[in-house]
């Protein structure tokens, strides 16, 4: 198995996303010893933003094609997705290679893949909260996939803004959500 290990938190060892990203990285290994896992850190190693001549270079788009798994860490930034994230999905979204249009609509090529999402979020933006209207990521994130036949599993860390006892809760809920994956 081939895992594809992306993180996009601008906030280093601070970030939640990538707590959890590694401790679902860390389960993956565990229950296959032979697992290959390929990181890419969007922040340290960053793509410009698509271009023409940025879209030519391939090379993204095939460890994309190459993974069976994909784990992501999606921290929110202003009510969604980071720039970083969205540059490196702006290069697995081709048409021919991810998803085609036909007669009766767009059709995903790629639902063979496993994709995980570590969303972290400050505040609280699930269905029954007053920012409910605010959340664009996850809702983003499952249509963007779904678009290439991809149904993303996620796990949640939400209200790590609030406080420091909140920032706690949110990371044990994560990791909590984690050890439900695996089992």
């Amino acid at each position: 198995m081939t895992i594809l290990h992306i993180d996009s938190s601008i906030t280093g060892e601070n970030s939640v996303s990538r707590i959890l990203t590694r401790r679902i990285v860390d389960q993956l290994r565990a229950a296959d010893g032979s697992a290959h896992v390929i990181e890419r850190d969007l922040v340290a190693d960053p793509l410009d933003h698509l271009t023409l001549g940025a879209f030519a270079d391939s090379s993204v788009l095939e460890e994309f094609l190459a993974a069976d798994t994909l784990v992501i860490g999606a921290p929110m930034y202003n009510f969604t997705l980071s720039s970083q994230l969205k540059a490196w999905l702006d290069r697995i979204l081709v048409a021919g290679q991810t998803f085609r249009y036909t007669e009766h609509g767009p059709e995903g090529l790629v639902g063979d893949k496993r994709v995980i999402v570590a969303l972290s979020r400050g505040g609280f933006y699930d269905a029954n909260s007053p920012a409910a209207p605010l959340e664009h990521l996850e809702s983003y994130l499952t249509g963007v996939f779904g678009f290439i036949g991809i149904t993303p599993e996620f796990v949640h860390a939400d209200g790590i803004a609030v406080g420091p006892q909140q920032r706690e809760a949110g990371i044990a809920n994560g990791l909590a959500e984690v050890e439900r994956l695996a089992a």
